[in-house]
């Protein structure tokens, strides 16, 4: 009812979802958007979860050997047991079939996996904590399986803290920039404060974090998809309920570009050094800020320049350091490593920069 009332017509959003990502049709569908391979969050999970999302894939395996080798009167049902395991395999199974993968596509199973994981974590405990005469685990003394139980949480503990210091150290910049747009004074030579986005759309967080007066669009990039459309300004609740119900000009669902969606124009020109070469050239004169990033990993191009380093058009407003992928190993990726100069460079992670920029005057 409430999707119908703002929609403008009898709309069953979840049939629309299983209606597209299914029976999409020939061009259509979540594909448009990309696949990756099976492996997708099996090596999500095993990073953001390690040792628990191993945990939590056991969780049916011992139920199993429980049901064949420790029946006991008071313990679950095995059909009861393996109910309440089993959201987390269907998940899994449902969506690595699926071509197209998001890791937001595996959040909502990750109280199931938190379940899974307690429950093996249980059995196992259980396991190890027997005393019963005849059993290996009665031979092993009680302080020894303490301390290694102990080790264990504790590791697990210290690698999950270690990899959320690590992400948010490394990437937390796309948060901070946008911050100092609220103390920064209006423009004084442009009509408007539009803020301009070229490669970096996809980490623009969201227009509700930014001051009421500053306005955000795209620039072209490498990017030929199909860019976010904008809801029409409005004052009154009939204008807000007109434009939830209104499909923007230029969408479609083939992922399939849309030149309407960007703020300033771009043409393609002649390239005199050498013939024959055209060169789209993208003209931001109306872009009062931009925000940019800057990689050695990565080369400009002639879309995509690296604006930050353009001082005679652009100022720096607030610039924070942004992990460089391309350049730093693994393990630095993977957790956190601390900057320090006698780390092994095998093990140094390597930064290039986020910025907010503002057109100079």
């Amino acid at each position: 009812m409430v999707d119908s009332f703002f929609f403008g017509k009898t709309v069953v959003v979840p049939w629309n979802i299983v209606a597209y990502n299914v029976f999409g049709g020939q061009g259509r569908g979540p594909n448009a958007f990309g696949t990756e391979p099976w492996t997708f969050y099996v090596r999500n999970l095993l990073i953001n979860f390690h040792v628990w999302f191993i945990l939590a894939v056991l969780a049916a395996p011992l139920i199993i050997l429980q049901a064949l080798f420790r029946r006991t009167a008071h313990g679950q049902s095995f059909l009861r047991s393996i109910t309440f395991v089993s959201p987390l395999y269907m998940w899994l199974a449902i969506f690595t079939l699926q071509p197209h993968k998001e890791e937001r596509f595996i959040f909502p199973v990750y109280p199931f996996l938190a379940l899974n994981a307690a429950l093996s974590l249980h059995w196992i405990l259980s396991y190890i904590g027997t005393n019963q005469p005849g059993t290996w685990m009665g031979l092993i003394p009680a302080k020894l399986k303490l301390a290694a139980v102990a080790a264990f949480l504790l590791l697990s503990v210290a690698a999950g803290f270690l990899r959320t210091l690590g992400v948010v150290t490394a990437y937390r910049a796309p948060l901070e920039v946008y911050s100092a747009l609220e103390d920064v004074p209006a423009f004084p030579n442009l009509n408007n404060n539009t803020v301009c986005l070229g490669k970096e759309w996809y980490r623009f967080p969201s227009s509700f974090f930014v001051p009421n007066s500053m306005r955000f669009k795209f620039v072209r990039s490498e990017y030929r998809g199909l860019l976010a459309g904008e809801f029409p300004e409005s004052g009154s609740v009939r204008e807000i309920l007109a434009g939830t119900s209104i499909i923007p000009t230029g969408m479609n669902d083939r992922n399939e570009e849309d030149p309407g969606k960007y703020v300033c124009p771009f043409t393609l020109t002649l390239n005199v050094h050498e013939s024959n070469i055209y060169v789209l050239q993208v003209n931001i004169t109306e872009c009062a800020f931009l925000v940019d990033s800057s990689f050695p990993s990565q080369s400009p191009s002639e879309i995509e320049p690296d604006h930050i380093h353009d001082v005679e058009s652009w100022d720096k407003v607030s610039c924070k350091k942004f992990l460089d992928a391309g350049l730093t190993p693994t393990i630095a990726r993977l957790v956190w490593l601390p900057d320090v100069s006698f780390l092994p460079d095998r093990y140094k992670r390597r930064w290039g920069e986020y910025c907010l920029l503002r057109r100079r005057s």
